[in-house]
């Protein structure tokens, strides 16, 4: 997979994607992610990428211009199965949009900054609009991040066991059941006694129905899209 990235602070990239999962699979040569600095498309002398809103709005949004120069450009050396803007009025990512877009090649996401982009921008590139949630950030910069790492986990061979990423929380429509790890006993707390029996199907059988406890207390709403 390759995954290029516009942004007006490729910094606040860096960081994330030099540790952990998404490192390890830049390192196995699984996934390519590459950070382009909108500024370095601009033509203003001063390297400016904003300017005001018609109409009067207050804030700034992102310029036509280096954004569209820089879309057209790697549109030109690469064929893109997504374009993607990350921006709080987008479709709410869950973890079946991140399951479909790991099937991907290649991905272009647009990090907002300001106000935004130009709707034009929007109309006539972006495919596809993302929401992490029902928030604001300064940018999409870390929504990147995010999708990112979601994607990058899911890529066979990037995580050491595969099935650890088929068992988490989502995949099922379900949260995930309670972890215990050794001492089977610690300060008087006791794990439960199916896990200790090795009795596969018991151990199966109370997860499916921890799961399902879990998230009628926590997440009734996911058992409405189920039934």
């Amino acid at each position: 997979m390759r995954i290029d990235i516009l942004t007006v602070l490729p910094g606040l990239l860096h960081g994330p994607f030099a540790e952990s999962i998404v490192k390890r699979g830049i390192d196995k040569g699984l996934v390519e992610v590459h950070l382009h600095d909108i500024r370095d498309y601009t033509k203003d002398k001063h390297r400016k990428v904003d300017d005001t809103p018609f109409g009067g709005a207050a804030g700034m949004v992102l310029a036509m211009q280096p954004i569209h120069d820089a879309i057209v450009k790697l549109k030109s050396e690469t064929d893109y199965d997504e374009i993607i803007f990350l921006t709080p009025d987008g479709e709410r990512l869950n973890q079946g949009r991140v399951n479909s877009l790991s099937l991907c090649g290649n991905l272009l996401m647009i990090c907002g900054h300001y106000k935004g982009i130009d709707q034009r921008l929007r109309d006539h590139f972006v495919t596809l609009e993302i929401s992490i949630g029902d928030y604001v950030l300064s940018g999409g910069e870390l929504a990147a991040a995010v999708l990112t790492d979601a994607l990058v986990r899911l890529i066979p061979g990037v995580i050491g066991d595969e099935m650890s990423a088929l068992t988490d929380s989502f995949q099922d429509g379900l949260l995930a059941p309670p972890v215990y790890t050794r001492p089977a006993e610690y300060n008087g707390w006791k794990v439960p006694e199916v896990l200790l029996s090795g009795d596969h199907k018991k151990i199966q059988e109370w997860e499916e129905n921890e799961a399902l406890k879990r998230t009628k207390k926590r997440r009734p709403d996911l058992l409405e899209g189920l039934s």
